[in-house]
Protein backbone atom coordinates (compact mmCIF):
# COMPACT_ATOMS: atom_id res chain seq x y z
CA UNK A 1 0.00 0.00 0.00
CA UNK A 2 1.40 3.30 -1.13
CA UNK A 3 1.55 6.81 0.43
CA UNK A 4 -0.62 8.93 -0.37
CA UNK A 5 -1.03 12.30 -1.46
CA UNK A 6 -0.35 15.21 1.32
CA UNK A 7 -2.70 18.12 0.51
CA UNK A 8 -0.59 21.14 0.94
CA UNK A 9 -2.56 23.38 2.91
CA UNK A 10 -1.48 25.01 6.52
CA UNK A 11 -1.15 22.02 9.48
CA UNK A 12 -4.02 22.89 12.21
CA UNK A 13 -2.48 21.08 14.17
CA UNK A 14 0.65 22.96 16.34
CA UNK A 15 2.36 19.66 17.25
CA UNK A 16 2.03 17.89 13.82
CA UNK A 17 3.18 21.17 12.32
CA UNK A 18 6.07 21.59 14.44
CA UNK A 19 6.97 17.74 13.35
CA UNK A 20 6.81 18.24 9.96
CA UNK A 21 8.64 21.39 10.11
CA UNK A 22 11.71 19.52 11.67
CA UNK A 23 11.60 16.77 9.60
CA UNK A 24 11.15 18.32 5.89
CA UNK A 25 14.00 21.22 7.13
CA UNK A 26 16.40 18.67 7.94
CA UNK A 27 15.72 16.99 4.15
CA UNK A 28 15.96 20.60 2.97
CA UNK A 29 19.02 21.09 4.70
CA UNK A 30 20.82 17.80 3.44
CA UNK A 31 19.25 18.38 0.15
CA UNK A 32 21.46 21.83 -0.35
CA UNK A 33 24.63 20.02 1.17
CA UNK A 34 24.05 17.11 -1.83
CA UNK A 35 23.72 19.66 -4.31
CA UNK A 36 26.53 21.80 -3.45
CA UNK A 37 28.90 18.63 -3.33
CA UNK A 38 27.56 16.54 -5.89
CA UNK A 39 27.00 19.63 -8.98
CA UNK A 40 30.07 21.87 -7.18
CA UNK A 41 27.60 24.57 -6.72
CA UNK A 42 27.36 27.52 -4.47
CA UNK A 43 24.37 27.30 -2.39
CA UNK A 44 23.01 29.25 0.63
CA UNK A 45 19.78 28.09 2.62
CA UNK A 46 18.39 30.58 4.69
CA UNK A 47 15.19 29.36 6.93
CA UNK A 48 13.42 30.76 9.93
CA UNK A 49 11.04 29.58 12.03
CA UNK A 50 7.23 30.60 12.81
CA UNK A 51 8.72 31.47 16.36
CA UNK A 52 11.23 33.50 14.87
CA UNK A 53 14.48 31.03 14.30
CA UNK A 54 16.96 31.10 12.10
CA UNK A 55 18.45 28.19 9.92
CA UNK A 56 20.84 28.51 7.60
CA UNK A 57 23.50 26.65 5.55
CA UNK A 58 26.07 28.08 2.94
CA UNK A 59 28.76 26.04 1.11
CA UNK A 60 31.28 28.79 0.58
CA UNK A 61 29.51 30.88 3.54
CA UNK A 62 25.95 32.56 3.51
CA UNK A 63 27.25 36.35 4.07
CA UNK A 64 29.53 36.15 1.01
CA UNK A 65 26.63 34.16 -1.11
CA UNK A 66 24.62 37.08 -0.48
CA UNK A 67 26.47 40.10 -1.17
CA UNK A 68 27.85 37.91 -4.51
CA UNK A 69 23.81 37.15 -4.84
CA UNK A 70 23.48 41.28 -4.48
CA UNK A 71 26.47 42.08 -7.13
CA UNK A 72 24.73 39.99 -9.36
CA UNK A 73 21.16 41.49 -9.29
CA UNK A 74 22.22 45.61 -9.17
CA UNK A 75 24.26 44.94 -12.26
CA UNK A 76 21.37 43.66 -13.89
CA UNK A 77 19.20 46.14 -12.80
CA UNK A 78 22.46 48.58 -14.23
CA UNK A 79 22.37 47.13 -17.44
CA UNK A 80 18.83 46.75 -18.11
CA UNK A 81 18.26 50.75 -16.69
CA UNK A 82 21.16 51.81 -19.07
CA UNK A 83 20.05 49.51 -22.01
CA UNK A 84 16.14 51.14 -21.78
CA UNK A 85 17.81 54.96 -21.46
CA UNK A 86 20.04 53.91 -24.21
CA UNK A 87 16.90 53.08 -26.42
CA UNK A 88 14.93 56.25 -25.33
CA UNK A 89 17.90 58.13 -26.31
CA UNK A 90 17.93 56.80 -29.28
CA UNK A 91 14.47 56.98 -30.31
CA UNK A 92 14.15 60.43 -29.06
CA UNK A 93 17.50 61.34 -31.71
CA UNK A 94 15.52 59.92 -34.45
CA UNK A 95 12.51 62.29 -33.62
CA UNK A 96 14.25 65.39 -33.03
CA UNK A 97 16.28 64.18 -36.27
CA UNK A 98 12.86 63.67 -38.75
CA UNK A 99 11.52 66.97 -36.91
CA UNK A 100 14.58 69.16 -37.74
CA UNK A 101 14.53 67.66 -41.48
CA UNK A 102 11.11 68.53 -41.56
CA UNK A 103 12.04 72.40 -40.41
CA UNK A 104 14.23 72.41 -43.03
CA UNK A 105 11.96 71.24 -45.93
CA UNK A 106 9.93 74.04 -44.53
CA UNK A 107 11.79 76.49 -44.81
CA UNK A 108 12.62 75.90 -48.24
CA UNK A 109 9.78 76.08 -49.20
CA UNK A 110 9.22 78.78 -47.73
CA UNK A 111 12.37 80.36 -50.03
CA UNK A 112 11.08 79.23 -52.75
CA UNK A 113 13.17 76.30 -53.26
CA UNK A 114 12.27 72.59 -53.97
CA UNK A 115 8.85 72.95 -54.96
CA UNK A 116 8.51 70.24 -57.59
CA UNK A 117 8.06 67.70 -55.59
CA UNK A 118 4.50 69.81 -53.69
CA UNK A 119 1.05 69.50 -55.18
CA UNK A 120 -1.50 71.90 -55.90
CA UNK A 121 -3.41 72.17 -52.25
CA UNK A 122 0.66 71.85 -50.97
CA UNK A 123 1.18 75.02 -52.74
CA UNK A 124 -2.10 76.86 -51.52
CA UNK A 125 -1.46 76.36 -48.29
CA UNK A 126 1.86 77.68 -48.34
CA UNK A 127 0.88 80.60 -50.47
CA UNK A 128 -2.00 81.17 -47.71
CA UNK A 129 0.90 80.93 -44.93
CA UNK A 130 3.22 83.17 -47.01
CA UNK A 131 0.19 85.63 -46.93
CA UNK A 132 -0.54 85.45 -43.15
CA UNK A 133 3.55 86.16 -42.62
CA UNK A 134 3.28 88.66 -44.96
CA UNK A 135 0.43 90.66 -43.48
CA UNK A 136 1.56 90.16 -39.45
CA UNK A 137 5.20 91.58 -40.73
CA UNK A 138 3.56 94.56 -42.12
CA UNK A 139 1.54 95.31 -38.66
CA UNK A 140 4.22 95.20 -36.75
CA UNK A 141 6.53 97.63 -38.97
CA UNK A 142 3.31 99.59 -39.07
CA UNK A 143 3.13 98.83 -34.91
CA UNK A 144 6.72 100.02 -34.47
CA UNK A 145 6.24 102.90 -37.03
CA UNK A 146 3.67 104.39 -34.82
CA UNK A 147 5.67 104.13 -31.52
CA UNK A 148 8.49 105.58 -33.12
CA UNK A 149 6.36 108.27 -34.24
CA UNK A 150 5.03 108.58 -30.97
CA UNK A 151 8.23 108.48 -29.50
CA UNK A 152 9.79 111.80 -31.69
CA UNK A 153 6.17 113.17 -30.59
CA UNK A 154 7.29 112.81 -27.18
CA UNK A 155 10.78 114.30 -27.48
CA UNK A 156 9.20 117.04 -29.84
CA UNK A 157 7.06 118.35 -26.21
CA UNK A 158 9.74 117.47 -23.65
CA UNK A 159 12.08 119.95 -26.14
CA UNK A 160 9.62 122.25 -26.73
CA UNK A 161 8.70 122.80 -22.84
CA UNK A 162 12.80 123.03 -22.85
CA UNK A 163 12.99 125.96 -25.32
CA UNK A 164 9.99 127.68 -23.66
CA UNK A 165 12.12 127.31 -20.16
CA UNK A 166 14.53 128.62 -21.85
CA UNK A 167 12.94 132.00 -23.53
CA UNK A 168 11.95 132.94 -19.72
CA UNK A 169 14.51 132.39 -18.19
CA UNK A 170 16.62 134.71 -21.09
CA UNK A 171 13.58 137.46 -21.10
CA UNK A 172 14.34 137.53 -16.81
CA UNK A 173 17.77 137.52 -17.72
CA UNK A 174 17.17 140.41 -20.30
CA UNK A 175 15.01 142.61 -18.23
CA UNK A 176 17.06 142.23 -15.26
CA UNK A 177 20.30 143.06 -17.49
CA UNK A 178 18.21 146.52 -18.88
CA UNK A 179 17.30 147.41 -15.69
CA UNK A 180 21.25 147.18 -14.51
CA UNK A 181 22.05 149.49 -17.49
CA UNK A 182 19.25 152.12 -16.63
CA UNK A 183 20.57 152.48 -13.24
CA UNK A 184 24.25 152.53 -14.50
CA UNK A 185 22.86 155.46 -16.96
CA UNK A 186 21.43 157.16 -14.41
CA UNK A 187 24.81 156.83 -12.39
CA UNK A 188 26.58 157.76 -15.16
CA UNK A 189 24.56 161.10 -15.28
CA UNK A 190 24.12 161.98 -12.45
CA UNK A 191 27.96 161.57 -11.72
CA UNK A 192 28.28 163.54 -14.91
CA UNK A 193 26.47 166.66 -13.67
CA UNK A 194 28.79 166.77 -10.68
CA UNK A 195 31.83 166.88 -11.99
CA UNK A 196 30.10 169.54 -14.58
CA UNK A 197 29.31 171.48 -11.14
CA UNK A 198 32.95 171.09 -9.45
CA UNK A 199 34.13 171.99 -12.57
CA UNK A 200 32.20 175.45 -13.01
CA UNK A 201 32.64 175.65 -8.85
CA UNK A 202 36.27 175.43 -9.31
CA UNK A 203 36.61 177.84 -12.68
CA UNK A 204 34.46 180.42 -10.38
CA UNK A 205 36.59 180.01 -7.52
CA UNK A 206 39.50 180.40 -9.80
CA UNK A 207 38.31 183.46 -11.60
CA UNK A 208 37.94 184.96 -7.94
CA UNK A 209 41.04 184.40 -7.03
CA UNK A 210 43.10 185.43 -10.42
CA UNK A 211 42.72 189.34 -9.21
CA UNK A 212 43.80 188.65 -6.46
CA UNK A 213 46.94 187.07 -7.64
CA UNK A 214 47.46 189.63 -9.94
CA UNK A 215 47.41 192.51 -6.80
CA UNK A 216 50.29 190.65 -5.45
CA UNK A 217 52.07 190.09 -7.96
CA UNK A 218 51.76 193.53 -8.74
CA UNK A 219 52.86 194.40 -5.16
CA UNK A 220 55.87 192.12 -5.22
CA UNK A 221 59.38 194.18 -5.37
CA UNK A 222 61.20 193.91 -8.19
CA UNK A 223 64.24 191.65 -8.30
CA UNK A 224 67.61 193.86 -8.35
CA UNK A 225 70.75 191.88 -9.16
CA UNK A 226 73.80 193.09 -7.66
CA UNK A 227 72.07 194.52 -4.17
CA UNK A 228 73.72 193.22 -1.62
CA UNK A 229 71.85 193.82 1.93
CA UNK A 230 74.02 195.25 4.19
CA UNK A 231 73.91 198.68 1.80
CA UNK A 232 70.40 199.63 2.30
CA UNK A 233 70.89 201.47 5.19
CA UNK A 234 73.82 203.58 3.65
CA UNK A 235 71.31 204.05 0.43
CA UNK A 236 68.76 205.24 3.06
CA UNK A 237 71.09 207.46 4.57
CA UNK A 238 72.66 208.77 1.52
CA UNK A 239 69.05 209.53 0.68
CA UNK A 240 68.35 211.48 3.39
CA UNK A 241 71.12 213.95 2.85
CA UNK A 242 69.96 217.43 1.56
CA UNK A 243 71.58 218.23 -1.68
CA UNK A 244 71.99 221.78 -0.97
CA UNK A 245 74.62 221.65 1.32
CA UNK A 246 76.94 221.46 -1.14
CA UNK A 247 78.23 223.87 -3.96
CA UNK A 248 76.00 223.98 -6.61
CA UNK A 249 73.66 221.87 -5.38
CA UNK A 250 74.80 218.66 -5.38
CA UNK A 251 77.67 217.00 -3.15
CA UNK A 252 80.40 214.56 -2.82
CA UNK A 253 78.76 211.46 -1.61
CA UNK A 254 78.50 208.26 -3.50
CA UNK A 255 76.53 205.31 -3.01
CA UNK A 256 78.37 202.42 -1.52
CA UNK A 257 77.04 200.00 -4.15
CA UNK A 258 78.46 202.45 -6.83
CA UNK A 259 81.93 201.98 -4.78
CA UNK A 260 82.08 198.72 -4.21
CA UNK A 261 81.90 198.31 -7.74
CA UNK A 262 84.49 200.56 -8.46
Amino acid sequence: MGRGRVELKRIENKINRQVTFSKRRNGLLKKAYELSVLCDAEVALIIFSSRGKLYEFGSAGTTKTLERYQHCCYNAQDSSSALSETQSWYQEMSKLKAKFEALQRTQRHLLGEDLGPLSVKELQQLEKQLECSLSQARQRKTQLMMEQVEELRRKERQLGEINRQLKHKLDAEGSSSNSFRAMQQITWAAGTVVDEGAAAYHMQQHQQQQPNHSAAMDCEPTLQIGYPHQFAAAEQAANNIPRSSAPGGENNFMLGWVLGAN
